[in-house]
């Protein structure tokens, strides 16, 4: 079954290029939640999902960025990151076999 859901799954680490919006709009450095937005840098791991299949969704941590963004269409991006989890099985089943 995780083999069959793999690919799809690959697809949602592409939501972690909205993370890149932040660099023309950056976040409020007033605003919270910085912690999390470092949690963006995670968005690099995603790359491994070009050797393990469905490891890229841990990609869409990319959009972590824009966690508690002033904009709200760009606050909304930032919590689609959170669907990076769905990668997170691929990388361990692999890491652990």
């Amino acid at each position: 079954m995780m083999d069959t859901l793999a690919p799809f799954v690959g697809l949602i680490g592409l939501i972690g290029f909205a993370g890149l919006a932040g660099i023309r709009q950056p976040v409020d450095k007033s605003r919270p939640g910085s912690g999390i937005r470092l949690l963006g840098l995670f968005g690099l791991v995603g790359l491994v999902g070009f050797w393990i299949p469905g490891a890229g969704a841990i990609g869409a941590s990319g959009a972590l960025g824009l966690w508690n963004h002033q904009n709200p269409k760009l606050a909304f991006w930032g919590k689609l990151g959170w669907m990076s989890i769905a990668g997170l099985p691929y990388l361990a089943r692999h890491l652990l076999t």
